[in-house]
């Protein structure tokens, strides 16, 4: 056997890294401070803890809303669109789960839809037309 191992083992010194601004401000760091009697600074914010921006542009939207809509609802989908989505997926036996895996959406938006709930969206009417093999807009 060899003769006595040696190591080269150098102690490792782990240092705390100086607070940053966040923790400045920590209850915990402010009383250790206070403990330590370094400074502390305190300042009184005029309107603290209150958005004035939000507070007076939100009146503005609201009064440019109201000035531009008068019906204030969205489009629902037309009752004879409803009819001819269902009629057209029950022709090809297929449930709304289905048809909904098909056009790669979730079973909720045939659903809507079927229901009249949904705000029509053109993408989706016309996923649901080459789908289901059924014009569904305009004349037929």
């Amino acid at each position: 056997m060899a003769g006595p191992i040696s190591q080269d083992w150098e102690p490792v010194v782990l240092r705390k890294k100086a607070p940053n601004a966040a923790a400045k401000k920590d209850e915990k760091a402010v009383n250790a401070a206070r403990r330590s009697g370094a400074e502390i600074e305190t300042l009184k914010k005029a309107a603290g803890g209150k958005n004035k921006a939000a507070s007076s542009s939100t009146t503005l939207n609201t009064r440019k809303l109201d000035d531009e809509t008068e019906n204030l609802a969205h489009d629902r989908v037309p009752t004879e669109l409803k009819k001819n989505i269902m009629q057209a997926r029950l022709d090809k036996k297929l449930t709304q789960a289905q048809l909904a895996q098909i056009i790669n959406e979730k079973p909720q938006v045939i659903q809507e839809y079927e229901s009249g709930k949904a705000i029509p969206n053109q993408q989706i009417i016309g996923k649901l037309e080459r789908a289901l093999g059924v014009k569904l807009r305009g004349k037929k």
